[in-house]
């Protein structure tokens, strides 16, 4: 049997022999093939909102509306959802004062270029557009505590708002179980202070801060109440193939539409977790698959359904590197990766750094599970990241097979690792 991976911009050939006892885990949503065209999708949704009334008749009498949109570094089709938003709010109120926040989290800020190529020339010249910057304190406001204890710091105009709503997608994430709905708050518009906290050590380390998982999460159950305090009451949310193009719409309220699109993309992307000895995965190829940091999230799903003490092969092309230098550093520097696990579970939430969790997350990966790396990287870096490095699928094989010591091993196959959920009984 051969499967194909994703790398880069090509694919890689794994060769399975016929006897090897092998599972492959795909999802269903390359294959979903939607009964209108993304306007159309979006239009419906609009019209018929989850747990919410449209979002005309909430405007009625809202003077200050902010309309919370996504950053340059997701994909959401902002083209094909603002202007129908922007349009029911006026219908609902034709003289709303309507400022588009972009909810750049803890990113850079978007810069014109992108505003212009995300909304059109017509919103980004015609509309108020305001950049949140989670440093800015004057523009930051305290709004209450946490679940989790932390302060809930936002962006002040959404606050003094009358009427709070975002636009985004839904696709599996690796610790707030989907992307989505509430994330436009928390950490979309929130401080630099409030998002660090929530993303810290403790959470990374709860069973329920995984990929497609809501319920019991803290992290997610600290970002529903921070939407909630925050206002927003109604979303317009999408779900995405691999080419970009809108599948699915849910509109209405933060955490019922929410919740739709996410049940959908679990009954997608979700497959039955089957535990291999040796688990090969990619990150879906480029753009993905650029750096060793974002390759974590593809080791996530392999690690979500390897066997104790199993090998992790992950294959992914890394054309721009590490992906940050104190992210290299940090496991450069590392003599035990338990060691490092122990500083970061030492660590307050309060003195939570930028990308800890992202290193917590790795080093949680390899503290138990071998993980042998196949990417145009050199060797001795890969090495300092506690891998094994491989130049091609068939030696990565090699290697994991003496790991094993085992005659009759397992083999689970996740020829794209992002676009899949394990789901364990």
């Amino acid at each position: 049997m051969i499967v194909d991976l994703p790398y880069g911009d090509r694919k890689l050939a794994l060769n399975i022999p016929d006897h090897q006892p092998c599972t492959i885990l795909q999802g269903k949503l390359e294959f979903y093939v939607p009964e209108q065209e993304e306007d159309t999708l979006v239009q419906n949704a609009m019209e018929h909102p989850i747990g919410s009334q449209r979002l005309s008749e909430l405007a009625k009498g809202k003077k200050r509306v902010v309309l919370i949109c996504s950053d340059h570094t997701r994909p959401v089709p902002s083209k094909r959802i603002v202007p129908k938003m922007l349009k029911e709010i006026r219908e609902g109120n034709p003289d709303a004062e309507i400022t588009l926040l972009i909810a750049t989290g803890c990113h850079r800020s978007t810069n014109k270029e992108e505003l212009r190529a995300k909304f059109g020339d017509e919103i980004y010249e015609q509309e108020k557009i305001v950049i949140h910057d989670c440093e800015k304190e004057e523009e930051l406001v305290h709004i209450g505590t946490l679940p989790s204890g932390g302060d809930l710091v936002i962006n002040k105009l959404v606050c003094d708002a009358d009427l709070v709503c975002s636009e985004g997608f839904i696709e599996p994430h690796f610790f707030a179980g989907f992307s989505g709905g509430r994330k436009s708050i928390l950490p979309g518009v929130a401080s630099r202070v409030c998002v660090h906290y929530n993303h810290n050590s403790q959470f990374m380390d709860d069973p329920h801060s995984r990929m497609g998982i809501l319920d019991n999460n803290p992290i997610h159950r600290d970002m529903i109440y921070a939407a909630r305090k925050a206002g927003l009451v109604y979303i317009v949310n999408v779900v995405l193939n691999a080419k970009k193009e809108v599948i699915a719409a849910f509109a209405g309220d933060v955490d019922e539409a929410h919740r739709a699109g996410a049940k959908f993309v679990l009954e997608q992307m979700g497959c039955q977790a089957v535990p291999g000895d040796i688990v090969v995965t990619t990150n879906n190829g480029y753009p993905m698959d650029q750096n060793v940091y974002q390759m974590v999230k593809g080791m996530c799903t392999a690690e979500a359904t390897c066997a104790e003490n199993g090998v992790i092969i992950a294959a992914g092309e890394c054309r721009d590197g590490l992906g940050g230098d104190s992210f290299y550093r940090t496991f450069k520097e590392c003599r035990d990766v338990s060691e490092l696990l122990a500083e970061f579970r030492a660590t307050p939430p309060e003195e939570t750094i930028t990308d800890q969790w992202q290193s917590h997350i790795f080093a949680r990966i390899l503290e138990k599970h071998t993980v042998i790396f196949v990417s145009e990287m050199e060797d001795a870096v890969v090495r300092d990241m506690h891998m094994i490095p491989a130049h091609d699928l068939q030696e990565a094989m090699n290697i994991a097979r003496q790991l094993i010591h085992k005659e009759n091993y397992s083999i689970t196959v996740i020829p794209e690792g992002i676009s899949v959920i394990p789901v364990s009984e």
